[in-house]
């Protein structure tokens, strides 16, 4: 290259704004999932598209280094560790509080955007929601609340059900407060109900036979990604079971559950990529409060409410956010 030529070249590049080179550089962002990654396809992509957003492109000026715990939250704070060995400039913490919590655990320095369905600041998270401090911020879906209201909708479906069943798996960092919220709810409701604590896919079938024997007319599938990467064998298991269900996702729904209820969690994961991205860019974590979404979608499956012989009222059919036929 001719010297003319490779100082023209240098005097172009120096006139560009500093952003054009902070986003020119790939950063390596690290990602620790609690769930499946087959089944985070779609809150991936989600995440993804809001680091696009943001001004970053994975396979552009972005590397992204998964980690998957694949429901087995004890893996995560090795998980963490390697990807503070792999030195990556952010952390996306996803699937509950504990992934989270085992990169806070670990490093007090490298930004770490969370989401979660449980309470952060009960979890321990975030000191605050507004001012989040420290190196963490991330999206609050609060779907780990909302198991009061689930309850209240399964029930408005089948108010001549007195025995409720629910799904809780007790390794989920929120399930003491699931477990109290729903036996407040069932207590409220006048409904008895029967408890599956369940952490492991090969106890599901058998928990599924202790509804039937007690007796059960409908079940809560508590908030979970344990639960949510099950969907399909959940719905089928209710039913075959003739037993109408509820769980947190859409998918749920999508999978043949009978109903779901919850925020859009690919809305959520989107806004964590747009959170990430405005890190890269150099906003601090602290300087970002926790966000927490302001709608909630209801999706009734009416082809499984026609199989398990369940008629459904127009009136709750017209408050659904989408009716899958």
């Amino acid at each position: 290259m001719r010297r003319r030529e490779f100082f023209g070249m240098v005097a172009s590049a120096a006139a560009l704004p500093l952003t054009a080179w902070a986003q020119s550089a790939v950063r390596v962002v690290g990602y620790i999932g609690s769930g499946v990654p087959n089944d985070q396809i779609n809150l991936v992509n989600a995440t993804l598209q809001g680091l696009k957003e943001a001004g970053f492109t994975e396979g552009q000026n972005l590397r992204v280094e998964y980690r998957w715990a694949e429901g087995d939250y004890n893996r995560l704070p090795a998980l963490a560790q390697e990807l503070v060995d792999r030195k990556v400039l952010l952390i996306i913490a996803a699937g509950g509080s504990d992934p989270g919590r085992a990169a806070k655990a670990i490093t007090s320095t490298i930004p770490i955007v969370f989401i979660t369905a449980a309470d952060p600041v009960r979890t321990g998270l975030v000191a605050s929601l507004n001012r989040p401090e420290a190196n963490l911020t991330g999206v609050a879906m609060v779907g780990a609340m909302l198991e009061s209201k689930r309850l209240e909708l399964l029930h408005e479906v089948v108010p001549q059900v007195s025995v409720i069943a629910a799904l809780v798996n007790p390794a989920y960092p929120a399930a003491s407060l699931q477990k109290q919220e729903i036996q407040d709810a069932t207590e409220r409701l006048g409904l008895r109900l029967v408890l599956a604590e369940v952490s492991k896919e090969s106890e599901i079938e058998a928990a599924f036979a202790t509804f039937t024997t007690a007796g059960a007319g409908a079940v809560l599938v508590g908030n979970d990604p344990f639960f949510g990467s099950l969907r399909e064998n959940l719905a089928a298991l209710a039913i075959r079971s003739r037993l109408p269900a509820i769980s947190f996702r859409r998918e749920f729904a999508l999978a043949g559950g009978l109903l779901s209820y919850g925020p859009s969690f690919e809305e959520g994961y989107r806004q964590t990529g747009v959170y990430a991205g405005r890190i890269l860019a150099g906003a601090r974590a602290a300087d970002l409060p926790v966000i927490q979404p302001t709608r909630f979608e209801l999706v009734v499956n009416l082809k499984t409410a026609k199989a398990i012989g369940l008629p459904v009222s127009e009136s709750f059919l017209l408050r659904a956010d989408q009716v899958l036929e």
